[in-house]
């Protein structure tokens, strides 16, 4: 009876679930500068309406992270959801089809606005099942710790790095849920229980400027720069090879079980080059330049040059390695000094190497032995009415802070929204999908923390 009176529950509340959403959507936390104690306090006052026990822990300006109890007995099993507040920026709004932070309902099935996917649909959710669970003083014998984390789109030490070594240290947790957008079409729902990590290097040339009519007097940094981007896959024989968490052939199987058979499966593959690409990224490590700005005049031989690579790097695979093979690919093999960070060097010409963000890829390596994850998927097909398939996050999560240091090894990913418009413009949210995960937050919930 008690499942069904979470979705009587859910269900005879929509609208108000929905405008929730909305107003969390509208609150700005845009990152950086953060402002996220904007949503904190509307967090805390949704939920102190049915005396829901809620920490703020403010820092910065007008930054904070946030922590609520079912209740305040940890002795039991400890389930924690876990979502992050802050949102990227929007861009360019002209480019939007609805402003990005207007929250427009359109027709009550979609949802446009920064944030909706990634991801305050999914942390909106998580608030609302702990709400639920409250208003409907279920009997259970453990409890449920909301984490509304700041900091996640710039890193999340402050965030949920913070969390794991300060308020949640002394706290035992058995489950961990973290709610990004889990859909990556034409599949239906993953649940994810790895990540990428995440390393972001700024390579900075140095030349010498001079007056463009006489070059060769000079030393372009552009150049220098054009230098490294041509020799850049390079970097691939420097680094030591690191086994992925899942092969190939797995990760294939694994998608697989969504498909009526397995000739349908290997036809859609060749069919879909951005399911091959997904696939791919998931053995290997990656590479991408993103940014590049050099030259100050039009007649000015440019004395300095910066760009940002972007890499995803395997669990278990360092950012140490990364940055020993970059330094020898332009040290070794194109003759330019690399400085040292800590130290002051006198040559004119070199080349400087600054992580910009350097987070671990995580790995939940028992997830096939779990029978709570198992109850986790049954449950989401009994929502989705569809068989949700388990992968690997081809990006990066919060999820290394809780795996990889032994918080909470158990930790999944898995929330509403399509991964795809997660960072882009006319994000968006269908309203079915987020109904239908606080569905699944709430009774995942019920069952793990009941004493029955």
């Amino acid at each position: 009876m008690s499942v069904e009176k979470i979705i009587a529950k859910i269900e005879q509340n929509k609208e108000i679930y929905v405008e929730f959403l909305r107003t969390l959507i509208q609150s700005d936390s845009i990152n950086p500068p953060g402002n996220e104690k904007n949503v904190a306090l509307i967090i805390e006052d949704f939920l102190k309406e049915i005396n829901i026990k809620t920490e703020i822990f403010p820092f910065g300006n007008n930054r904070a992270n946030l922590i609520a109890y079912l209740n305040e007995n940890f002795e039991g099993k400890n389930l924690l959801y876990n979502g992050h507040m802050d949102v990227v920026p929007p861009g360019s709004e002209t480019e939007w089809k609805y402003p990005p932070f207007s929250a427009l309902n359109k027709r009550n099935k979609i949802i446009f606005g920064r944030g909706t996917t990634d991801m305050k649909g999914g942390l909106a959710a998580m608030v609302i099942a702990l709400k639920i669970l409250k208003e409907l003083k279920l009997e259970t014998s453990g409890n449920l710790i909301l984490n509304a984390v700041a900091d996640e789109e710039t890193g999340g030490k402050f965030g949920t790095g913070w969390c794991v070594k300060n308020p949640l240290k002394e706290i035992k947790c058995d489950f961990t849920i973290i709610g990004e957008a889990t859909e990556l079409n034409p599949l239906p729902k993953g649940i994810f229980v790895g990540e990428k990590g995440h390393l972001q290097v700024k390579i900075i040339t140095y030349g010498i400027s001079g007056h463009s009519g006489m070059p060769s007097m000079s030393k372009n940094a552009i150049y220098m720069m054009s230098e490294i981007i041509e020799n850049l896959d390079k970097l691939d024989d420097y680094i030591p090879k690191t086994e992925p968490p899942m092969s190939m052939d797995k990760l294939k199987k694994l998608v697989n079980v969504v498909f009526p058979s397995e000739e349908i499966f290997e036809r859609i593959l060749k069919e879909q080059p951005d399911l091959q690409s997904i696939i791919h990224s998931l053995t290997t490590f990656s590479k991408a330049l993103t940014m590049i700005k050099g030259g100050i005049k039009v007649n000015v031989i440019p004395d300095l040059c910066e760009a940002v690579l972007d890499i995803r790097l395997l669990p278990k695979q360092k950012s140490e390695t990364i940055m020993k093979a970059l330094q020898k690919l332009i040290e070794e093999d194109l003759g330019y000094l690399v400085k040292d960070q800590s130290t002051v060097i006198s040559k004119k010409v070199f080349v400087e190497l600054e992580i910009i963000t350097d987070s671990e890829g995580s790995y939940w390596s028992e997830w096939e032995d779990s029978v709570d994850l198992q109850e986790f998927h049954d449950l989401v097909e009994t929502i989705y009415e569809k068989k949700p398939f388990y992968f690997l996050l081809p990006a990066s999560a919060d999820a290394h802070y809780l795996r990889n240091d032994g918080f909470c090894p158990q930790t999944i990913i898995f929330g509403p929204g399509k991964g795809r418009t997660a960072h882009a413009i006319d994000e968006n949210i269908e309203i079915l999908d987020f109904i239908r995960a606080i569905k699944v937050y709430a009774i995942f919930a019920y069952k793990f923390l009941c004493t029955k």
